[in-house]
């Protein structure tokens, strides 16, 4: 079997679309929810509050007035990511009933993943002071992406059996990796020549954000025409009502259940806090090395790709590793390495490049692979006919759109004006999520959902 190939038991033509959509994403994901548009929002944001860009020897002091509040706007990007996630708490369990009743499951995910493509290439227009719309479109991108990412996480157990999820899903994460790491080299060389091209450094990086939807909207077409719809399964019955309110009676159904599956929950908890942690370090690391650090764009974008590329093979380490050791032991050793990394964030010189590219490479080598298995893991706990709900919940926590870990993160660094004790902050997460996923017993969990059992957990 080949690095990148599919098992035997998957559908090729299937596991081509599934993986593709990571590489889909990875364009808003890596462009806009990682590199670019965070530390261009506070820019923004500060040239609207204070007339100017603010730098480390100088920052921008002035809040700008949200609804009567002053906020920060180093904090504003952290804060936005934190609404949406809020927000998403309500709406993306809903999206995830509606998926579970529907028969043209790929039709809602590319829908989704459509709008947020044309939300992140209108970022464009996102200049002298708009930051309201910047804001705006922060929030509708993150929005679509984490409903896109329910209805695709739940493809998973339709296309693939059990003891080939690890698999799968770290190839498909590493596709991600691979399509984020070329789109980054292409954004490279446009920021890096601007002027060479004859253009602004914003202009440059606005047109790298245009590039983020464009890629995310055209390669979503493939998993459309790849995937096949299939009907849903052992849905729970409602009494009447449209598809929307029948989606609200089946969500009622599994908060009351709720307690039927207590593994699964506490699986769910444990993730919530560790991914918390990790989606607030991949969210914050470029306003980090920029605001904190004081390195260009050129040079964060270069240690994004650094990360892109060792995450390319670290997503594959890991599903290595889950085969020999099992899941779960894979990912708790994956959040022992992510606390040393957040240490080592908080003790990092300025200016000093070496330094930041080894912190870069070690993120790279855990990313993937803690995530990829986790979706994976879980995806065994999830009883039949639930698992877009299940995943609904599953997402909120998900890439780009954690609310505990930014708000950490952003008040911290209102309070003390640095951004060193909040990286440090982020290690509780990583704490609270091993010793709950610790107490994790996955095959108690697996059985008390009706699944099959693999060979390794």
């Amino acid at each position: 079997m080949g690095l990148l190939s599919a098992p035997a038991a998957v559908d090729k033509r299937e596991y081509w679309g599934f993986s593709l959509y990571d590489w889909a994403n990875s364009g808003y994901v890596t462009v806009v929810g990682t590199v670019l548009f965070a530390p261009y929002l506070t820019s923004v944001a500060e040239q609207a509050a204070c007339g100017r860009v603010g730098t480390t020897e100088d920052p921008c002091h002035t809040n700008l007035q949200i609804l009567g509040l002053g906020v920060s706007p180093g904090s504003l990007a952290f804060y936005v990511v934190t609404v949406a996630t809020l927000f998403s708490a309500l709406f993306l369990p809903v999206v995830g009933a509606i998926a579970d009743r529907l028969t043209r499951k790929k039709l809602l995910m590319c829908g989704f993943a459509w709008t947020g493509a044309l939300a992140a290439s209108c970022m464009v227009f996102v200049a002298d002071g708009r930051w309201a719309l910047g804001a705006l479109l922060l929030f509708i991108g993150n929005l679509c992406l984490g409903s896109s990412l329910v209805v695709y996480d739940s493809i998973l157990i339709d296309i693939t059996p059990p003891d080939d999820r690890d698999d799968v899903s770290s190839r498909a994460w590493a596709f991600g990796y691979l399509g984020g790491f070329i789109l980054l080299t292409l954004n490279l060389a446009v920021v890096t020549a601007h002027d060479a091209l004859g253009l602004s450094q914003s202009t440059a990086v606005r047109l790298s954000l245009l590039s983020a939807g464009l890629w995310w909207g055209a390669f979503s077409f493939i998993p459309f025409v790849k995937l096949r719809n299939r009907p849903p399964v052992a849905v729970v019955p409602v009494r009447s009502g449209n598809l929307v309110r029948q989606s609200f009676g089946q969500l009622a159904a599994t908060i009351k259940h709720m307690r039927t599956y207590p593994v699964t929950l506490l699986f769910l908890v444990a993730y919530l806090f560790y991914n918390d942690g990790i989606q607030t370090v991949i969210s914050v690391s470029s306003t980090y090395g920029e605001k904190q650090l004081g390195f260009e764009t050129q040079v964060l974008i270069a240690t994004i790709l650094l990360v892109q590329f060792v995450a390319f093979f670290g997503a594959l380490g890991f599903g290595r590793f889950a085969r020999r050791y099992g899941s779960q032991r894979t990912i708790m050793g994956g959040l022992v390495i992510w606390m040393v990394i957040v240490i080592c964030g908080f003790l990092l010189p300025e200016r000093q490049i070496v330094p930041f590219l080894a912190m870069g490479a070690a993120i790279g080598v855990v990313l993937g692979g803690t995530q990829a298995l986790s979706r994976s893991a879980f995806s065994q706990l999830i009883p039949k006919g639930r698992e877009a709900e299940y995943f609904s919940l599953y997402q909120a926590g998900e890439r780009g759109t954690s609310w505990l870990g930014t708000l950490v993160f952003g008040l911290v660094h209102q309070i003390t004006g640095s951004y060193r004790p909040a990286i440090v902050a982020l290690g509780l997460f990583f704490v609270i999520g091993l010793v709950l996923l610790s107490r994790v017993d996955m095959r108690r969990g697996i059985e008390e959902a009706g699944n099959t059992q693999p060979t390794l957990v």
